[in-house]
């Protein structure tokens, strides 16, 4: 068994080597196993090339072959046996889950795209208790898939075949806050909306936001570096998550769970772990930077003609309400057509594109004053054709649910293809457009929403059922499309088991093959989260 620190100097040499209110103005004032079987299919890109200035990242015959379209052979793991079984209930009594119909939630992601075959549920409550988990897992070759609370949308949550799912549901308790610093310190089971209420209560709030914050837990958002409605003001996790506590596939437990917002010893480890999506160790507790609880909070809900006057009404935004930005989002008519179609939800104006603006600052009067300026300019430069405003909280809560349920209407809609990309903000919308006229008649609806600020689009193609030809049609169409115009493939929903093989589409041949080594070297029989996020071509 290695040490944590003759691994972490390995690891250095691997690294070496390679006020209530709502305003209204109309235009005149403002102008399964059914979908997949335990080897989920997936279609797999052709070759490309990809330049950006001069440099050329890689061609075809750098870049390694994408594996058949399908999730590959079981890896030769080891079964769970009855002993097996016993020793997990002697360190988890009562908390070994065995019942196929209790296990069926969690062996299916939230898409019910990719369902596993699992047939035991871990569900531990302290680090500790991971720790003996995966130390023995990893002794026995028996592999483990972390699983937080499932919100997923590629298939990096879910066993692929007959992993162990280890659950940190139960891990959920508030380990310290200090008021003073705002550092917050939590277990990874932890719900983002407990946390963001926890917060609230001590006047100050979560550095992220997401749709799925009733469900998600920190932990998975960590190992996911999930981006979300607030990114745009406070950054990414990479810069927010202040410290971790991991416990590696051997069982050690790495603890940097610092606290400190300066801290320039050595290689900081924890980013490491951060998107890595429980390939390189369990995240089982987080020390976060939470900002103050904003005093004056306006929404305002924009519609514009098009995409350009959207685009130049974000310059104008951002030059205009500077600080107290904190989120530019969009939808376009058609997402507006099916939240109005499958939600029944009203809708408050009518435009081609559609913007949610959020400030958030300290003085009501202050930030009321600047969003008037903001609007007034936008209005008599007819960027804006109508919209509203709100600064009371259910009215604000009624707005951001026009762009936050927009993944729940798509679900009404049929099967849905879902793609996360980012993009040069001025292309950001093209790709939407390219696509519906690729696919035509063939799908039922297509449709692009996202962030404007962080440059992140979320394109959804929508179809009455699983079309392998409507499948064909968009893949690898939109990742050649997203790597010709020097963009990721994968924005802020990982990789997981349906992106894996396409990774080389925003990474060069050479710095996946580092992340092989570190994968290697950090779990050697590579039990943790088997067949994600690294390309088969780079599994052990």
């Amino acid at each position: 068994m290695m040490g944590t620190l003759p691994r972490m100097l390995k690891l250095r040499a691997v690294l070496g080597r390679h006020q209530n209110l709502c305003w209204n103005f109309p235009s005149q004032a403002l102008k399964q196993q059914s979908c997949l079987s335990s080897r989920p299919g997936l279609l797999l890109g052709s070759s490309w090339q990809c330049e950006v200035g001069s440099k050329r990242h890689h061609t075809e015959a750098d870049r390694p072959k994408p594996a058949p379209a399908a999730a590959p052979d079981r890896l030769p793991f080891s079964r769970i046996t009855e002993e097996d079984l016993a020793f997990f209930r002697n360190i988890l009594p009562g908390r070994v889950v065995t019942d196929p119909d209790l296990l069926e939630s969690n062996n299916e992601d939230w898409l019910k795209s990719v369902r596993g075959s699992s047939e035991v549920l871990l569900r531990p409550q302290t680090s500790q208790e991971v720790s003996q988990i995966l130390k023995y897992c990893n002794s026995r070759n028996l592999a483990v898939n972390p699983q937080g609370g499932n919100t997923g949308l590629v298939g990096g949550s879910v066993p692929v075949y007959d992993e162990i799912i280890l659950s940190t549901a139960l891990m959920n308790h508030i380990r310290s806050f200090d008021s003073i610093s705002g550092i917050l310190t939590c277990q990874a089971g932890c719900v983002l909306e407990d946390l963001s209420l926890y917060l609230e209560q001590r006047d100050h709030i979560m550095p992220l936001d997401l749709g799925a914050k009733g469900s998600c837990h920190i932990g998975g958002n960590v190992a996911t570096n999930a981006g979300g409605l607030r990114l745009l003001r406070y950054g990414s996790l990479h810069g927010t998550v202040l410290g971790l506590e991991v416990v590696l596939a051997d069982g050690q437990v790495l603890d940097c769970l610092a606290t400190l917002r300066k801290d320039n010893t050595g290689y900081d480890l924890k980013q490491l772990f951060i998107g890595s999506e429980g390939t390189l160790g369990v995240i089982t507790a987080a020390s976060i930077l939470c900002p103050r609880k904003p005093k004056s909070v306006n929404v305002a809900f924009l519609g514009c003609e098009t995409f350009e006057q959207l685009l130049k009404t974000f310059q104008l935004c951002r030059g205009m309400l500077g600080e107290i930005l904190s989120a530019y989002e969009f939808l376009d008519s058609e997402c507006m057509r099916l939240l109005n179609t499958h939600l029944k939800l009203t809708n408050p104006v009518h435009c081609q594109f559609y913007i949610v603006i959020e400030t958030s600052g300290s003085e009501p009067t202050h930030d009321e004053e600047k969003l008037h300026n903001f609007l007034e300019e936008a209005m008599t430069s007819s960027l804006v054709s109508e919209g509203t405003v709100a600064t009371e909280d259910s009215k604000i809560k009624a707005l951001w649910s026009l762009r936050e349920r927009v993944t729940e209407a798509l679900a009404h809609d049929g099967y849905t293809y879902k793609y996360d990309v980012s993009l040069p903000v001025e292309e950001l919308y093209q790709l939407v457009t390219d696509m519906r006229e690729r696919v035509g008649g063939r799908a039922k609806s297509v449709v692009g929403y996202g962030h404007v600020g962080d440059g992140n689009l979320h394109l959804n193609i929508t179809s009455q059922a699983k079309d392998p030809a409507l499948l064909a049609d968009i893949e690898p169409f939109v990742y050649e499309w997203t790597a010709k115009h020097r963009g990721s493939i994968s924005a802020e929903h990982g990789l997981g088991l349906k992106k894996r093989n396409y990774i080389y589409y925003s990474k060069p041949s050479q710095a996946v093959a580092l992340m092989g080594q570190i994968k290697a070297l950090l779990d050697p029989k590579g039990i943790l989260n088997p067949y994600k996020t690294l390309p088969d071509d780079q599994k052990p």
